[in-house]
């Protein structure tokens, strides 16, 4: 199976480094690499064609999701790794997730534990879960690694940090969903896949470690803004009216939470900024929205109750259960 690596890039030159060697060490080797650049201005590109990348080169910042969509339009492999530029793969990183790949014709991606660089003891993710009010968890972020965290399982949403995608279940949902440009692609992905019946698997004998949030920063105010405007993206892309009343007062709850929390880190402006912008785009972004997709957030939704229970509370969610806990859930 020819496998491809697709690595977004904006002004990561000191990230690449770092990441090639890694990609160099691979024990199943990568039969091309593609860095497609978003417009930076530092040396990125000559980085990449110095470690034998091919390069796409825009010529201002497109986001994520157009990034990632370039680079799978560039190649013919049969499945891709998308990779943020600031990973680094264990040398088995892409033997372990391609066996699981190919030999389970099921999954759609498949993607491992990533650590973080500074403390490879600390989760930097494992998978992705969303709740009904549509606001997602990086299930592990910030968590103690453990036994919890090292049980292969069936996933429907993870991270685009570092996951090895089949390129025929990309092309069939007609790659990421540029709206979004970055922030939250990842989580419309795997609603996306769900509604084709498509899934994934997490095999965290695939390591990688991530610096995290190194082009913008966690609590930057245009990664903030994203976040806000996609959570209502999110909404308009996937809730139809019905959901909308049924989920209503979780989708309040959640919201608003996630909205103190920005607060608390000095981002009123940007989250204010980005919940405007969602809405001002509500309606021209409307899709039919998808009540199948109801198990799936409930499911979803259960996953991030027992991420809490087995692994610590954190307030957030503490105070989003203990508002909508007592709702009807049928």
């Amino acid at each position: 199976m020819k496998v491809a690596a697709v690595i977004p890039n904006w002004n990561g030159a000191h990230l690449l480094r770092r990441l090639f060697l890694t990609l160099a060490s691979q024990v199943r080797p990568f039969e091309v690499v593609i860095v497609v650049d978003n417009g930076s201005s530092d040396d990125s590109v000559d980085v990449s064609e110095q470690f034998g990348a091919t390069v796409l080169r825009f010529d201002a910042n497109r986001g994520f999701a157009a990034a990632v969509n370039a680079g799978f339009a560039a190649t013919d492999a049969h499945a891709v790794a998308v990779l943020n530029n600031d990973v680094e793969l264990s040398p088995t990183w892409l033997e372990v997730l391609l066996a699981r790949l190919t030999d389970d014709e099921t999954v759609a991606f498949v993607s491992g534990k990533t650590v973080t660089t500074s403390d490879p003891s600390i989760l930097d993710g494992a998978f992705d879960a969303i709740s009904r009010g549509a606001c997602a968890l990086r299930c592990g972020s910030g968590r103690a690694d453990g036994p919890y965290w090292s049980s292969a399982r069936r996933i429907q949403f993870t991270p685009l940090t570092a996951v090895l995608i089949r390129t025929k279940c990309f092309r069939s949902l007609g790659g990421l969903d540029e709206l979004f440009e970055s922030y939250l692609e990842d989580v419309d992905f795997g609603l996306r896949c769900a509604s084709l019946r498509y899934s994934g698997g997490y095999e965290p004998a695939a390591t990688a470690r991530h610096v995290g949030s190194a082009t913008l920063g966690s609590w930057n105010a245009r990664t903030v803004r994203n976040i806000a405007r996609n959570q209502v993206l999110l909404l308009a892309r996937h809730y139809d009216a019905g959901m909308l009343r049924r989920f209503g007062w979780s989708i309040a709850v959640g919201q608003l939470l996630w909205g103190l929390v920005a607060i608390r880190h000095g981002a009123t402006g940007a989250w204010i900024a980005g919940k405007i912008e969602g809405l001002l785009r509500f309606r021209s972004s409307r899709m039919s929205g998808n009540p199948q997709l109801i198990p799936i957030l409930e499911q979803s939704e259960q996953m991030i109750r027992d991420v809490q229970t087995e692994t610590g509370e954190d307030l957030y969610w503490r105070l989003y259960f203990a508002l909508t806990s007592r709702l009807p859930r049928d």
